[in-house]
């Protein structure tokens, strides 16, 4: 079998090389580089991802091919990303880059010409009933399925998770045992639509700056002022630049350029109990007849360890969702992911609408 690899130099795709060159297969690597040399607002300063990717090919003999899909990414998710922001929604590159560059553009480019692409997420693949399912991962800290909830059945059925049984830290000691240059290397905290620039940094570069008030949402009082609402999300509680908190962002008027904020932790205002989603995307099918009905699954709204139970309903091309608990911060724009009752299965996504 022909197995093509993604590493990015970080110690989880590493192991995943490790890992299959151990059942005897001789994978090719990929490295696929996002930044665009000499920008200063896309430099994702890929020396040293490069730098360990090829002492990780070398190590177990291997090729290492590097794939330059700036302008794919760029065109793909970087202007999506921009384009929510500025209507004041809260996007989630990572899905999008995942879905269309390193499933879609990778594929087209050189995954096509291989058997299988293996990567270093935190899921599984599951098969039930003839079909191949997206599988969440045995580590729930680091299960990464909602970032893969947009990907489709031709997508799912060609990947390899080789990490999706194993917790974080047993790869942290089978990159430790088997030497490999990047096992001692931190986790990555940057997104893969940013690497390792500033988010407001990117943001500013394209959408400027531009004063606006800070009100309070309760008594309609002006207690600071911001540098434009498309620096801030809903439920953002850190980078407001107000005194005694905590305050979180509760509403944006994106017309007149105000935040709208609440103080404390147990404001109602933060809360909610439901959403509805559009454009929903089934990775593999729908699982549940069509007509109305009323589901009971798991899902989240951010990413977190934690999959929240809820009760899932469609109104012609909109899902939505009623949690079983109160609910902090439901960001427009982000996207909803929905598992079966067993938080086993990710069937799928859709963009929250409110």
């Amino acid at each position: 079998m022909n197995i093509a690899t993604l590493l990015s130099g970080g110690v989880d795709s590493s192991v995943v090389v490790h890992l299959l060159c151990e059942q005897g297969f001789k994978p090719t690597l990929f490295y696929i580089k996002i930044g665009m040399d000499g920008a200063e607002y896309m430099d994702c300063s890929a020396e040293e991802d490069i730098e360990l990717a090829t002492a990780t090919a070398r190590k177990y003999g291997l090729p290492l091919e590097i794939i330059d899909l700036h302008k794919e990414y760029w065109d793909g998710v970087a202007s999506y990303a921009i384009d929510k922001i500025r209507k004041g929604l809260t996007p989630n590159p990572d899905v999008m880059c995942n879905k269309l560059i390193k499933f879609g553009c990778f594929e087209e480019r050189a995954g096509k010409d291989f058997d299988k692409t293996a990567t270093g997420h935190y899921a599984s693949i599951v098969e039930q009933d003839g079909k191949i399912w997206l599988g969440t991962a045995k580590d729930p800290v680091k299960d990464q399925t909602d970032f893969l909830a947009q990907i489709n059945y031709l997508q799912v059925s060609k990947l390899m998770f080789p990490l999706g049984g194993l917790m974080k830290n047993e790869v942290r000691d089978l990159a430790l045992k088997a030497g490999l240059p990047s096992a001692k290397r931190k986790d990555s905290q940057g997104i893969c639509f940013l690497g390792k620039i500033n988010y407001n940094d990117f943001v500013r570069r394209f959408l400027g700056e531009k004063e606006g008030p800070i009100i309070e949402l309760e008594t309609g009082k002006k207690i600071g002022t911001h540098r434009g609402y498309w620096f801030h999300t809903i439920g953002q509680r850190k980078g407001l630049g107000l005194s005694g908190g905590p305050w979180f962002v509760i509403r944006k008027d994106i017309q007149e350029n105000i935040i709208y904020v609440s103080h404390g932790y147990d404001v109602e205002t933060q809360y909610g109990y439901e959403f509805g989603m559009q454009d929903f995307s089934f990775i593999t099918e729908n699982p549940w007849t069509e007509g109305a009905g009323e589901y009971d699954v798991t899902f989240k709204i951010r990413h977190t360890p934690e999959f929240l139970q809820g009760k899932l309903t469609r109104t012609g091309d909109t899902y939505h969702l009623v949690s079983s608990e109160k609910l902090q911060g439901i960001a427009p724009g982000q996207f909803g992911v929905i598992y079966d009752k067993d938080a086993r299965i990710c069937f799928g996504s859709g963009e929250i609408i409110g």
